[in-house]
């Protein structure tokens, strides 16, 4: 997928400054861009080398195909990727804020 295009995708949903980003909406977007909106945009898929005997080769083997995708097509793949792990951040903390009220209806 071309960057131009990626941005409009992500404007439309977020906001310009991504204002209206959240966990749950954050996760649904990029399930919906793996699932609907995507399904040919990027030409090629990222296959682990197996098989990898650590998550270190994961790592490792990840980066490196992505250092070997067009320019356009590894910057939508490495921004969904840290926006995703930014969220996903954020969802953990926010569990771990609100355990304790939830404890309580056990």
């Amino acid at each position: 997928m071309k960057l131009a295009a990626f941005r409009k995708l992500v404007n439309a949903e977020f906001g310009a400054r991504l204002e209206h980003a959240t966990p749950a909406n954050v996760r649904e977007f990029l399930d919906q861009m793996d699932g609907d909106l995507l399904p040919d945009a990027i030409s090629s898929r990222i296959i682990l080398d197996e098989p990898c005997s650590s998550y270190e080769e994961v790592i490792r083997d990840f980066f490196a195909q992505i250092l070997e995708m067009p320019s356009e097509e590894a910057i939508v793949a490495l921004w969904t990727l840290s926006f995703y792990l930014a969220f996903s951040a954020i969802e953990s903390q926010y569990a771990d804020r609100f355990a304790p009220l939830f404890q309580e209806m056990d």
